[in-house]
């Protein structure tokens, strides 16, 4: 199915009105000199005439503004803010702006800036703080919404938070709120002052909470301590469970039994309790809790019970609980490929074939991992359900027109992608939804990789496939797939995963690129073949990180036997932990993969294998003849025989 979108011609002019200038006449060498004057707040070194028209003329207007705060006026602000509406610039100035009229308490100019509620608790903090005086109601209402909650918050809300309880808008009931929240967060350091706050009419429940604070067990106790028909006796015999759950799971269960018939609990409260008394037995495996937690699951039908008890008979190979607990499951969610998959497997080892290909017929109308690997099961082709989207080119050259569009070319241009993703990030954020699907074509006629991915996720366009998995460097993948024995489709499947095939990739433990590798193991792998190691940015260079990651990726392979499942969780987790897992095991591909220990690896793995398949079907026009795995790495035993 092919969908068509066309460009309102409204959005457009309003786009273009909001800030084209005419064409640029400074040049980007001028700009750059500017720019890095403005940075470093070299004011006398930025050429005004020079920059005069360039896309990027608001970033340097930026440094200027922000180093004149406070001393710059509201109305200056709103003048930037308007002509950049459409920029992260104005979400920066505006943000900048705020922090320094909030902690100078210039109310006034904080307001005239402010269009709502702004990010940031700081922020929140200041803004409420700046409405008590001009519209209390408001400001009560959102400053009891900042005190609610299990932890502490920024200093600039104690005067806030004063004011509040001063005027008993925040009451004894809400100190109590914030206690037991902060309890059941474990923020001790909040316990300590907290019930120093609580009034002298809820004296006995602060004697009741210090009783139970060291022991929540002595919960049985608590009719002796205070009366039920006190406030707050409810949140404090479900906090006390919450804490008693987690810190003794076979104690809460008999602490339970005593206290569940006579609890003041809502339905709501005694629903939390047994679930989380269900899931913590299952969890910690608590043989004496397990008959109870079975029953529990299967009354409150709690869906991440039912899974997680599907996954214990699978641990045990119980095929006939198995397909038990994913029967109970609601429809929807009991028709998702993954269980499914599951059930069809369980059938099978039951001694129904029928049953069997019922449940993996349904589960490989899926585009996923169990749905593809159910598909292999019958041996049906793929369903990659694509659903193309056709812009007008018409509307293309429209939107090279755009001055967001300008600005995020422009940031490529000087080598600034940092800035270039941000403006592209905001402009998702604050455009009208139907008109994402033109930018996201632009981005991919752009070769914006990532920007395309982001945009067609942000839009929810989960079928349009070709926006999620571009062909994105595929002439490096197959060159560097067929100069390493590689495959190349396993290649873009893992820098899809790693970076959605953004080259300037930066992961928080510092792996770099395309396929995100690691300083150390590109440096590494560099030596091993021989070629110059040209440091770590050296990495965000395509054709080197993929040349790096798909040697890297190879070794893993020889690893194990050639084996990509083991591969790709060794890519993600390290060889040694999969060493472990494989001398642990001795499982079918499907078993092994469910049950990898860490839910990040498990889960990809199976997008890697899928993104293979994805990629190598869209290449091919068909899934025919396309398969996740080979035969032998879909018939193996999973097991420490992979090592070499």
């Amino acid at each position: 199915m092919r969908f068509t979108h066309r460009l309102s011609r409204y959005w457009l002019g309003a786009m273009l009105a909001a800030g084209l200038a005419a064409p640029s006449l400074a040049n980007d060498e001028s700009f750059n000199q500017s720019f890095e004057a403005a940075r470093a707040q070299q004011w006398d070194r930025i050429n005004h005439d020079a920059i005069r028209g360039h896309e990027l003329e608001g970033y340097v207007e930026y440094h200027e503004l922000k180093s004149r705060l406070p001393g710059v006026s509201s109305a200056i602000i709103n003048d930037y803010l308007h002509r950049y509406r459409n920029s992260v610039l104005s979400q920066w100035m505006r943000g900048v702006a705020q922090d320094t009229w909030g902690a100078r308490q210039q109310f006034d100019d904080f307001l005239a800036i402010s269009d709502g509620i702004p990010q940031g608790t700081t922020r929140q903090c200041w803004y409420y703080r700046a409405l008590l005086d001009q519209q209390p109601e408001r400001a009560f209402l959102g400053g009891r919404e900042l005190w609610l909650v299990g932890h502490s918050q920024p200093s600039a809300c104690d005067p806030l938070f004063d004011r509040l309880r001063a005027n008993n808008t925040i009451t004894g009931a809400d100190i109590w709120a914030r206690l037991m929240l902060a309890w059941r967060s474990g923020e001790d350091a909040m316990l300590r002052y907290l019930p120093g706050e609580l009034p002298s009419d809820w004296q006995a429940q602060r004697g009741a909470f210090e009783r139970l604070q060291s022991d929540p067990g002595r919960i049985t106790e608590l009719p002796s301590f205070v009366s039920h028909d006190a406030p707050g006796v409810s949140s404090l015999y479900s906090t006390a469970m919450a804490r008693l759950v987690r810190q003794d799971t076979a104690r809460a269960l008999a602490v339970w039994g005593e206290i569940k018939s006579r609890a003041p609990l809502t339905d709501e409260q005694r629903h939390d309790i047994e679930h989380d008394l269900a899931f913590y037995s299952l969890v910690r495996d608590i043989g004496a809790n397990a008959q109870w937690a079975d029953t529990a699951a299967a009354q409150l039908g709690d869906q991440d019970l039912l899974e997680l008890r599907t996954r214990k008979a699978l641990e045990h190979r119980r095929w006939q609980e198995v397909a038990a607990w994913i029967e109970r499951m609601e429809e929807d969610n009991r028709r998702d490929a993954h269980w499914q998959y599951w059930l069809g497997r369980a059938r099978q080892q039951l001694g129904d074939e029928a049953g069997a290909r019922k449940a993996w017929q349904i589960a490989a109308g899926q585009r996923s991992f169990f749905g593809f690997a159910a598909a292999d099961r019958i041996n049906q082709p793929y369903a990659l359900e694509n659903e193309p989207v056709v812009i007008a080119e018409r509307d293309l050259k429209d939107a090279d027109a755009l001055p967001s569009m300008r600005r995020v070319a422009a940031l490529y241009r000087i080598n600034e992608p940092g800035l270039a993703r941000a403006e592209w990030y905001y402009l998702m954020r604050h455009l009208p939804e139907a008109q994402r699907p033109t930018l996201t074509q632009y981005a991919l006629t752009r070769q914006w990789y990532d920007l395309a991915i982001y945009a067609a996720i942000r839009g929810d366009h989960w079928n349009a496939l070709d926006w999620r998995f571009p062909q994105g460097y595929a002439d490096l993948f197959q060159k560097w797939g067929k100069t390493r024995g590689v495959d190349p489709w396993l290649l873009m499947a893992l820098a899809r995963r790693e970076s959605s095939f953004n080259p300037q990739a930066q992961s928080p433990v510092g792996a770099r690129g395309l396929m995100q590798l690691m300083p150390g193991t590109g440096q590494h792998v560099s030596q091993q073949l021989g070629v110059a190691w040209q440091g770590v940015t050296s990495l965000e260079d395509p054709e080197t990180n993929v040349m790096l990651g798909s040697a890297y990726i190879r070794d893993m392979a020889a690893r194990y036997s050639g084996n990509r499942v083991a591969a790709a969780a060794a890519y993600n987790a390290g060889p040694g932990r999969v060493d472990r897992w494989l001398a642990d095991s001795d499982e079918p591909f499907d078993l092994f993969i469910e049950e990898i220990p860490f839910r990040e690896t498990r889960e990809y793995v199976q997008a890697v294998l899928t993104y293979r398949a994805i990629f190598e079907g869209l290449a091919k026009g068909t899934t025919q003849g396309v398969h996740m795995m080979t035969e032998h790495e879909r018939t193996t035993r999973y097991s420490g025989a992979l090592q070499r």
